[in-house]
């Protein structure tokens, strides 16, 4: 074939394949058998691999992913992705109904419900009807650019049908694992005598964080989109909009349904609790939502959830199963939980055989013994929590069970702190999960983020004795890490990289990475603005700890013993040697002053300047930026042409209004 011809035969095949992917994943008749999609496929990939300069980040191609690892941005969401308020019954559905109705001044509202699906939200951006850009919720300010991932589920459009579509919007919904994947994956993971995923929201979660996309796209991911975000929307309505979302590709739940008043909200409700059980995927609530966007738009938002949408969560199922025994597992910092081996038993779609008795006191109040039939039920259809014990199932000979007395791992005597629930491991620097344990949280994302090593490296790592604490991770070579088993020169490379990278994480999050014991992120980060550096807090008295904000004398005895222990101290040496962070650097967001403390804030209009400028000073003078208006605003910052519904809504409620320049003198900052 000449280029033309060839040009011709590869815009052929990727029309042919995008309308086998629609039919097959999004609308579920498939039109072909796998043989033959298969052939279209290793044709247009032979073709694009002859022909570089043809490849697209539109062709089907893509979805087969890349094994190339890559560090996740951080993307700042353009709107918030904010959580939803739940709801649990018949009176606060109707509760809600009546806030709304009240809110708004009518009662001709109709509202929208859908089901909630259990994965993780994602917010999807196309431009031009071509995808851009996939980032996770994160926090909800923002996100990870998960992009690549995403073009491997191949119910996610690349590129859109039909016309009608904004030239850029934003459609958000969640990342599913169907059932049918989530079992073959676990069974492969036992296979290969590797822990499997405990439900399908877990696997989705963490198969779409994983770095290399060619794994991501073998698991048989599903996304389902529930909400469309733009200035441009085609329709008023939440509902239309979403029906013309599904003409242009995308896979929208077919079971959404109108309702104009509680009476039909309940039967929906009552309808699903029991249908959702012959789904092919996890879902554990509904969500009803006010149809009419210009009610939205005037309803507003509160600082995490919107105003004008509720989630309702259905009852958890419960199941009745054999105790067959306890084993005690041993935490990073030394905690020991309990955790209960069951008679496997189908609970919420997937099959439970362990959940934690999460200490003593749990099992001494539910008088829980070996033998016993225990009642378990999901956690929100999550995690299986033990609830209580069928006594009138319990055998004649049955006795009160002993708790553990020494560690499991390294037969050290179990302490019990005063105040505390928990028993615990003293042998911080000798017992094998503890120790293990530290190395996984300190290179984990939120802490060091040390790229290449994740926890099954890390474990193998320790296994291989190439490690014994965290300091001795600076200390690795590359011939050492290439011959780890399933480990090439370029993830050696790679992993040198990420451990040489790490070395510029800021103090505040190398002071959580070190795992001292209640010292959280947020914790950490409060301790290291307050004292700038490690030695400082090294040789804080605990009632100098004490003066920090969320520092009790739990946390404030915690620090103190941790750098009391000299192998602790020897490791904290090790690692100043090999240059990490142990101060705070001035890099323009160190907190100036409280003079915001407490006050939320919102910024709306045009200024002089960026407006995140603003929002950065709101929070280096110790306010909270918010989204919405709400009776708990403490200013509400206007520029240029800001919207008039925010502008109403702050004077009706009473909120102080201030222009760009009464801000900056409030804060004392020059204009």
């Amino acid at each position: 074939m000449n280029i033309e011809e060839i040009i011709q035969r590869v815009n052929f095949l990727r029309k042919e394949l995008d309308r086998l992917n629609y039919e097959y994943y999004v609308l579920n008749t498939p039109a072909v058998d796998d043989f033959v999609y298969d052939c279209l496929m290793t044709e247009l990939t032979e073709l694009e691999n002859q022909n570089p300069e043809l490849k697209s980040s539109e062709s089907p191609t893509v979805r087969v992913g890349s094994d190339i690892t890559k560090e996740f941005v951080q993307v700042k969401h353009k709107y918030p992705m904010l959580s939803l308020s739940n709801t649990y019954s018949q009176e606060e559905i109707e509760e809600f109904d009546a806030r709304i109705r009240k809110e708004t001044g009518t009662d001709n509202i109709e509202y929208v419900c859908e089901l909630k699906f259990d994965g993780t939200a994602i917010g999807i951006t196309y431009r031009d009807g071509v995808l851009v850009q996939a980032v996770t919720r994160g926090d909800g300010e923002q996100g990870d650019d998960v992009t690549a991932n995403m073009r491997t589920i191949r119910s996610i459009p690349l590129k859109l049908q039909g016309t009608g579509y904004p030239v850029e919007f934003e459609i958000r919904g969640e990342v599913i694992m169907p059932f049918s994947s989530f079992n073959r994956l676990n069974k492969e993971r036992e296979e290969k005598h590797q822990t499997p995923f405990a439900n399908p929201r877990n696997a989705a979660a963490g198969t779409l964080k994983m770095q290399d996309s060619s794994e991501v796209a073998k698991r048989g991911l599903d996304c389902c989109l529930y909400f469309l975000l733009s200035e441009n929307m085609p329709f008023d309505t939440h509902f239309d909009n979403l029906q013309k979302a599904a003409s242009w590709g995308f896979k929208v739940s077919p079971n959404m349904q109108k309702c104009n008043s509680t009476d039909d909200i309940l039967t929906f409700l009552n309808y699903w609790d029991i249908e959702r059980k012959n789904l092919p995927y996890d879902t554990d609530g509904a969500v009803i939502k006010v149809n009419s966007l210009t009610l939205q738009n005037a309803m507003g938002l509160r600082a995490k959830s919107p105003r004008w949408a509720v989630a309702y969560k259905f009852k958890a199922e419960q199941a009745y199963t054999p105790l067959l025994s306890i084993d005690y597992q041993v935490g990073r910092t030394g905690a020991i939980t309990p955790v209960a081996n069951l008679q496997p038993v189908q609970l919420a779609g997937t099959t439970v055989k362990r959940a934690s008795l999460h200490n003593a006191e749990q099992i001494e109040l539910h008088d829980i013994r070996i033998g016993d039939t225990l009642i378990v039920e999901k956690g929100g259809d999550i995690i299986p929590k033990i609830v209580g014990v069928d006594k009138t199932k319990r055998p004649e000979d049955s006795k009160p069970l002993v708790y553990a007395v020494v560690c499991p791992v390294c037969g050290t005597e179990l302490v019990k702190l005063s105040g505390e629930a928990k028993h615990y491991c003293p042998n911080e620097s000798g017992c094998a999960p503890q120790i293990l344990g530290k190395i996984e949280h300190f290179v984990s994302r939120r802490a060091m983020n040390i790229e290449g090593i994740g926890e099954e490296t890390a474990d193998l790592m320790f296994e291989e004795h190439l490690i014994h604490n965290i300091a001795d991770i600076y200390d690795l070579t590359k011939d050492q890490i290439v011959r780890l088993e399933h480990m090439g020169s370029r993830s050696a490379d790679n992993i040198i990289e990420g451990i040489s990278k790490s070395k510029e994480t800021p103090f505040p999050r190398v002071l959580f990475a070190l795992g001292i014991r209640y010292v959280g992120e947020t914790t950490a980060k409060k301790i290291a603005l307050a004292f700038r550096s490690l030695d400082a807090i090294r040789n804080a008295s605990a009632e100098d700890l004490l003066q920090v904000e969320e520092v009790g004398d739990r946390i404030a005895q915690s620090i103190v013993l941790y750098f009391a222990d000299p192998n602790n101290a020897a490791i904290i040496e090790r690692l100043k040697a090999a240059g990490l962070k142990f101060e705070i650097e001035t890099d323009g967001n160190e907190i100036l002053s409280d003079k915001l403390k407490g006050k939320n804030i919102v910024v709306s209009g045009n200024f002089s300047r960026p407006r995140d400028e603003l929002k950065q000073l709101i929070e280096r003078h110790g306010g909270k930026n918010a989204s919405g208006i709400t009776s708990n605003t403490g200013y509400l910052i206007a520029g240029d042409k800001m919207g008039p519904a925010k502008l109403q809504k702050a004077e009706k409620l009473g909120i102080k209004i201030i222009s760009e320049n009464e801000f900056m003198e409030i804060i004392n900052e020059p204009q």
